[in-house]
């Protein structure tokens, strides 16, 4: 879902990640992906959401948190909490970026034993052999 137009309304920004989480209404826990987490809220998707306007608790792993639906659209919902997170929390609940690590492109070693006898014979046949088979070709 294109979230581009609402950034400029935020109150706290929004960092994307794509975490397991669970919501609880009425005593029933409904398993949720977290697209989004601030300090003000939480996006979240789902199968089977709440209605618009429920009031729920948002949990995710240590965090847990009361919150109210605020808007619902197909697949999303937004989930604003009573009381706002510490930026710290956030942060905890948010993964740090893995760095890709860079491949080492680096010449092969030579090999440092002795040829065998086969070996040394297929040399020896490479390097005295014609570089065309008869004359004329």
């Amino acid at each position: 879902m294109d979230q581009s137009g609402f950034t400029k309304n935020r109150r706290s920004r929004r960092s994307p990640v794509l975490l397991s989480a669970s919501i609880e209404l009425s005593g029933e826990k409904i398993a949720v992906k977290l697209r989004n987490l601030s300090e003000d809220g939480a996006l979240i998707e789902a199968d089977q959401l709440p209605e618009e306007g429920s009031a729920t608790w948002f949990e995710r792993k240590d965090l847990r948190r009361r919150g109210r639906v605020v808007w619902v659209h197909g697949r999303y919902a937004g989930v604003a909490f009573e009381q706002p997170l510490d930026r710290e929390q956030v942060l905890r609940n948010i993964p740090q970026t893995r760095l890709k690590s860079q491949p080492e492109f680096r010449r092969p070693g030579l090999a440092c034993r002795p040829l065998t006898e086969y070996e040394r014979r297929m040399l020896e046949r490479w390097m005295t052999a014609s570089p065309v088979g008869r004359i004329g070709e």
